[in-house]
């Protein structure tokens, strides 16, 4: 069998319920491609890291922000989502109880809240994965 040439990304949806408005965690990219553009926290997973835990490694180095509990959303693979070449995204989701201050730093030039309802254009498909994780995040409380 052929070697496939795939990446494994890990992507954190954070939410803080701000009363009725909700926010969520936001990273500026600080490299191409994207760069400069809004994007969810996230990054290449290292060799044989958990998924789970590489997640919470890249909300951290491009946040400052640690959250125990993550929940997995599904796989992003569409090719052609990412330029730099086949990548398979695993996103996870979690929500924080106050909005924690936050910080870019790694890669990341800025990270900042944003509510729901005005957010401005994502990079990669993250508008999407975003987009399955608000309705997992508003739909635990129906």
């Amino acid at each position: 069998m052929a070697r496939q040439n795939i990446s494994v990304t890990t992507d954190s949806v954070i939410f803080f319920r701000n009363n009725n408005q909700p926010k969520v965690l936001l990273v500026k990219r600080k490299k191409d491609p994207f760069k400069d553009q809004w994007a969810l926290p996230g990054g290449f997973l290292e060799d044989e890291e958990p998924l789970e835990i590489g997640a919470k490694r890249e909300l951290a180095e491009e946040t400052g922000l640690k959250v125990e509990n993550l929940k997995q959303l599904k796989a992003f693979g569409t090719p052609g989502r990412d330029p730099r070449g086949w990548t398979i995204s695993i996103p996870f989701w979690g929500e924080v109880t106050s909005e924690e201050k936050v910080e870019g730093s790694d890669d990341a030039a800025d990270a900042r809240w944003f509510f729901l309802n005005d957010l401005p254009e994502l990079a990669f498909d993250h508008s999407e994965i975003l987009e399955l994780a608000r309705e997992a995040f508003l739909g635990q409380n129906d």
